[in-house]
């Protein structure tokens, strides 16, 4: 492929990203050019994983692209517009709570804690983690801006964790949860810095995959000094109800919303979900950077912190401690921590 195209976007699962970064880099050394490449989240299932992805892109000369969608969606953009005049006043946001919860993902591979780096704070925790670090971030400034100072964060296994729930699991998709389960919900605080001011500020993150409303929902809010926000992404202008008569018509909940569970009753539906979730925005800036020789707005560097946050908040629920990220002791664990979930051994943890 890579004699053939400008870039590529890696969207393979998880634990195939690195041998496929790998061949690229191969590839390139052989004579490929190629003008960027692409990472979905997470960039890695840990930080050495995604340190590694970063350094094979930075020896091939690669530009890079995180892909975080949800830094571009919309709502997001909008409302950091909007109130830039009150942040410029009244100082930044002090306060963000960010939320994505569905009723669980679509294959297996996802279930699986150790080919998909763990459960539901490794897939949607990296979103909810950006989003709110970004949003907190002061007009103007890079988005790794603020300094990470802790971490809180507490794991459960819960309704995938009852009887009847894990054998649907293992007959659907062939994943023991009695034996090697995964989170299914996860929840934490992060605090920052400001380096210029000194002011703190913080970042709540929940995440599940037991949501049984009408579908996906993405929400988040943020509060400053005389001011705030809120974004729910089932709030939408369209509704639609369809009676037990009319149910049959239905062959697919999902073309109403993505992760939908029902196909009759009150139904949000979103007829754009690409551009509202900032699919196509992440994917036009990837295309304006690398045409101009650059790393888009995201580069796999950022990645690679988000990866830190993340596995810095499954040290803190694995040890029920507040995880120092301004030790340097800590740091350097960072670098080689595999979670307890990740190595398949999740049981002593979430069954204790």
């Amino acid at each position: 492929m890579a004699l053939h195209v400008d870039a590529i976007a890696i969207y393979a699962p998880n634990y195939v990203r690195v041998e496929i970064m790998e061949e690229i880099v191969a590839a390139v050394n052989d004579g490929a050019v190629l003008k960027g490449v692409i990472c979905e989240k997470p960039l890695g299932r840990n930080v050495a994983e995604a340190r590694h992805l970063v350094e094979l892109a930075e020896a091939a000369g690669l530009r890079t692209a995180y892909f975080e969608n949800q830094i571009f969606m919309k709502p997001i953009r909008a409302q950091l517009a909007q109130l830039e005049p009150q942040q410029k006043a009244m100082g930044p946001l002090l306060l963000t709570r960010s939320a994505e919860e569905h009723a669980g993902p679509h294959k297996p591979w996802f279930w699986d804690p150790v080919r998909q780096g763990g459960g539901v704070l490794c897939d949607m925790g990296c979103h909810s983690i950006a989003a709110g670090w970004y949003a907190l971030t002061p007009a103007g400034k890079p988005p790794t801006f603020l300094q990470p100072v802790s971490v809180t964060a507490e794991t459960a296994l819960l309704k995938w964790g009852l009887p009847t729930w894990r054998e649907k699991l293992l007959q659907d998709m062939g994943v023991d949860y009695s034996k090697t389960p995964a989170e299914d919900f996860a929840t934490g605080m992060i605090t920052y810095r400001n380096p210029e001011t000194g002011q703190k500020s913080k970042a709540q993150f929940t995440n599940s995959w037991m949501f049984e409303k009408q579908g996906l929902r993405i929400s988040m809010d943020g509060m400053g000094p005389g001011y705030a926000f809120e974004i729910n992404t089932l709030r939408s202008t369209l509704e639609l109800f369809i009676g037990d008569a009319a149910a049959k018509a239905i062959a697919d909940a999902e073309t109403a919303l993505e992760k939908a569970t029902a196909s009759r009753g009150l139904l949000a539906v979103q007829y754009n979900e690409a551009d509202l979730y900032g699919y196509t925005d992440e994917n036009e800036d990837a295309l304006r950077a690398f045409l101009s020789g650059e790393d888009g707005f995201l580069p796999w560097s950022y990645g690679l912190e988000i990866t830190r946050l993340v596995m810095a908040a499954y040290m803190a629920a694995e040890r029920g401690q507040t995880i120092d990220l301004t030790d340097a002791a800590v740091q350097g664990e960072l670098e080689t921590y595999i979670p307890l979930i990740q190595q398949g051994r999740g049981a002593e943890l979430l069954y204790r």
